[in-house]
């Protein structure tokens, strides 16, 4: 979509026009659907949630500064609303283990690679607040003193949990590994091994497949 087309649809939906409203929904589902499945639990609940972020994206159209990046903004908004969706859903209760959290590192989930839809599976699969904490380092690039901020934890919690999660992901990896070895030996067929990988091949992952926001 070109930018005037983008500013076009943009006035369309400050006036409240609902064919404009349709059109930036159609244009952007696949970005926003795919920011909302990595804090979800599953489709459904990435749905749901979506959809209160273009309510979100409707009412406040109006404040959008046009000389910025539009996509950076519905994305921001997306992110936000999958936060506040997770504050009013949380069902777990944060664990502080700042011992072992202060000796996590990024080398720490040097475990296996997966493409795309394998990973977001084994992400979706982790406890909610596992997930909120992973997807905001590993993937969002925030530090931990802002995830403290924006969670109303602490630092030290928030590493803990990165250390949870990615210890959790290894798990899954090399059990995903393990399947998939055994399944191929039993073919008598060739295969392709998962290849290493560290956080910051999590985030090129996401940020390749449109949907970092």
């Amino acid at each position: 979509m070109g930018e005037e087309e983008l500013h076009q649809l943009i006035n369309g939906c400050v006036k409240q026009d609902r064919k404009s409203q349709k059109m930036l929904y159609k244009a952007f589902y696949g970005f926003s659907m795919g920011i909302c499945l990595r804090y979800a639990g599953n489709r459904d609940e990435a749905a749901e949630v979506m959809n209160q972020g273009f309510m979100k994206v409707f009412t406040h159209i109006d404040r959008f500064d046009t000389s910025r990046p539009f996509k950076a903004w519905i994305g921001r908004i997306m992110m936000n609303v999958s936060i506040d969706y997770y504050r009013a859903n949380l069902k777990m209760a944060y664990t502080e283990d700042l011992e072992k959290a202060e000796n996590v590192s990024e080398g720490d989930l040097t475990d296996k690679n997966l493409n795309y839809e394998d990973l977001l599976a084994m992400i979706q699969q982790l406890p909610q607040a596992y997930r909120t904490v992973f997807n905001l380092f590993a993937i969002d690039g925030y530090s931990h003193e802002e995830i403290g901020e924006m969670l109303n934890i602490n630092p030290g919690t928030s590493k803990s949990n990165l250390h949870k999660a990615r210890q959790k992901l290894k798990q899954m990896i090399l059990k995903a590994e393990e399947t998939a070895n055994k399944t191929n030996y039993n073919r008598g067929m060739d295969f392709n091994p998962i290849v290493a990988y560290n956080g910051i091949d999590v985030r090129t992952t996401f940020f390749n497949n449109g949907i970092r926001g």
